[in-house]
């Protein structure tokens, strides 16, 4: 197999017309070079220079050897012209995950603030459940992906890199004609006696709700099972029940909605920006992460931003 160094320095000596000439430029000795070119004149099983008193000429196998080897230098270049662009984020793409929620609230600002300030990237978002992010981001479809977890069920450090982005209380929901509309926070021991709308006892928010009650002292009886937060929203403000919810599932509100706070009677999930623990991260997801903290850093007093 020919040497693609030596081929590159057999172009070198046939441009600059002499082996001193090629060692002069590459900071070689004459002998190196003369030395290189025979190893490549064996490799190749014919001669590849004619030799004179004031220089060298190619013949033809050495004019054909010189071709390939500059266009790959060419092709080198291009290449790292190319990665430097990625690098400079002037150019490439950038996949990131993310679930629901997060989607409605933290994400829009998050893509707008990173395309003013890298608008020459092409972003695309895949939104999916933990479960299915979590596999995405272990095989690679995506190199950063936002997360979360509660205290009892915290994300796998071993396969990630995170990084706390905020906390998300969970909050109460309650129509506008409920007893506690007028008021700002409750307590879970004050909820006893409420019917419950719950997106499923297979949602992470039912097993929230699960544990509060306990907390409290009492088990929750179900009204209502919700597909979606929008429509556990639309029975809370008919009056069928009361919800726990994130405080980002709320980025739309329903008319006849009161959100309270539970101070600390309801568990807070993380809000997490995960990447895969093994391997250079790609300027792309760097880019994103440092967006990803500025945005969590102006929301509203209503959460807590991670330090």
């Amino acid at each position: 197999m020919l040497d693609p160094r030596r081929l590159a320095l057999l172009a070198e000596v046939i441009d600059r017309g002499s082996l001193s000439a090629a060692a002069a430029a590459l900071d070689y000795t004459p002998s190196a070079v003369s030395q290189q070119i025979k190893r490549l004149e064996l490799e190749s099983g014919m001669p590849l220079l004619v030799r004179h008193t004031r220089g060298v000429t190619p013949t033809e196998a050495g004019e054909l050897l010189a071709a390939h080897a500059r266009r790959a230098q060419r092709r080198q270049r291009a290449a790292e012209a190319e990665l430097d662009q990625i690098r400079g984020l002037r150019r490439g793409t950038l996949a990131v995950g993310t679930y629901p929620t997060a989607a409605g609230a933290l994400l829009p600002p998050a893509i707008r603030l990173f395309r003013e300030r890298h608008p020459d990237v092409r972003l695309s978002v895949h939104s999916a459940q933990f479960d299915r992010l979590s596999v995405m981001l272990e095989e690679g479809r995506f190199g950063l992906s936002l997360l979360w977890d509660y205290e009892w069920r915290r994300v796998d450090e071993s396969l990630f890199t995170l990084t706390h982005l905020l906390d998300d209380p969970t909050v109460l929901i309650v129509s506008s004609a409920h007893r506690l509309a007028r008021r700002d926070e409750t307590d879970m021991r004050e909820l006893a006696d409420e019917e419950w709308i719950v997106r499923g006892y297979d949602h992470p928010v039912g097993e929230v709700l699960d544990r509060s009650c306990r907390a409290a002292g009492f088990t929750p009886h179900i009204a209502f099972e919700a597909n979606d937060y929008q429509e556990a929203q639309a029975m809370v403000g008919v009056g069928l029940g009361v919800a726990l919810v994130p405080r980002t599932a709320l980025t739309v509100m329903h008319p006849d909605v009161r959100v309270l706070s539970l101070g600390h009677s309801a568990p807070t999930r993380r809000v997490l920006a995960a990447r895969r623990r093994h391997g250079l991260a790609a300027p792309g997801d760097t880019a994103m992460l440092e967006v990803l903290r500025d945005v969590a850093g102006r929301l509203g007093p209503e959460y807590s931003s991670a330090p």
